[in-house]
């Protein structure tokens, strides 16, 4: 059996701690992964794993091993980068961001990632929550924050901003809102995340806290957007879902000197050990792309 893709199949069980987790991710099957780890085992004449109905979890010496396995894999992949004249980029990457950002942002940056690297796969999982990136098999996650989890490395990509906006048939009906303190009036749509709605904005060095009331609440960015779309009242919208409709006059500025704090947007990654170079040239490629496409 080859030995590079037993200690590929190694490592990946004793990150996700299941078989079933690393056969759907390798795309291999269960009975196969067995076979791999077995040969592992035979090769380094070492028990490598616990298993157990329920767990799968390193041995002492499992633990020795997967250090030098990873090293070892590293190694090699060097070498085939260095060996391939092309300098060609495969396999597939597991990305997880926000659907707002997702379907607005990342998608058509990765559709050119693809067509420039013809072989790169890319599996995107929308979600909203910092999920353990390893149990979830997570090579890299697109995350908004004003600070990165401390415990993943974060390199930043692009910078988010935000505005207030609402629908022109809301407002018609309205009176005008002048004052950041005349939110309090009306309808709101916030972030479940947030127990208190509170919206802190600034302007000119000034800062304003106002407490609004917010009727509609959900926790992802498009439902909130469809809901001021609908003429259901202000939200803190981010610009690079909201500016199109901002453009076309289907949503209007509310406030517009007045700005909720930036964000950075982050490519986040749990460990530089043993990243691939597909996954290296693609949070290259996505700053780059930013940069040079602004919302």
């Amino acid at each position: 059996m080859d030995k590079f893709i037993a200690a590929q199949v190694f490592v990946d069980v004793a990150k996700s701690g299941s078989f079933t987790a690393t056969a759907e991710r390798l795309d291999m099957s269960r009975p196969m992964v067995t076979r791999y780890i077995d040969a592992m085992e035979k090769w380094l004449n070492v028990r490598l794993l616990h298993r157990t109905t329920r767990k799968v979890s390193l041995t002492t010496l499992g633990e020795r091993c997967l250090k030098e396995t990873e090293v070892w894999l590293e190694q090699a992949e060097n070498l085939v980068a260095l060996s391939d004249i092309n300098n060609e980029l495969s396999g597939t990457v597991r990305v997880a961001t926000s659907m707002s950002f997702g379907f607005s942002q990342l998608v058509p940056a990765v559709l050119d990632f693809m067509a420039l690297h013809p072989k790169v796969n890319i599996d995107i999982d929308l979600q909203d929550s910092v999920a353990d990136l390893t149990d979830k098999q997570i090579d890299l996650a697109i995350r908004l924050a004003s600070n990165p989890e401390p415990s993943l490395i974060g390199k930043p990509i692009a910078v988010c901003e935000s505005v207030l906006v609402a629908s022109p048939d809301y407002l018609a009906k309205q009176e005008n809102i002048v004052e950041p303190q005349q939110l309090a009036k009306h309808r709101c749509l916030g972030y479940k995340n947030f127990q208190q709605h509170v919206w802190h904005l600034s302007k000119d060095g000034q800062q304003q806290s106002i407490a609004v009331h917010c009727q509609l609440t959900a926790n992802e960015a498009t439902t909130l957007l469809h809901a001021a779309l609908l003429g259901g009242g202000v939200a803190i919208q981010p610009t690079y879902l909201v500016n199109q409709y901002i453009e076309n006059g289907t949503l209007q500025s509310v406030l517009s000197e007045w700005k909720p704090a930036n964000l950075t947007i982050y490519a986040l990654y749990s460990s530089r050990k043993y990243q691939s170079s597909t996954v290296r040239a693609l949070i290259d490629y996505l700053q780059a792309y930013f940069k040079a496409n602004p919302w």
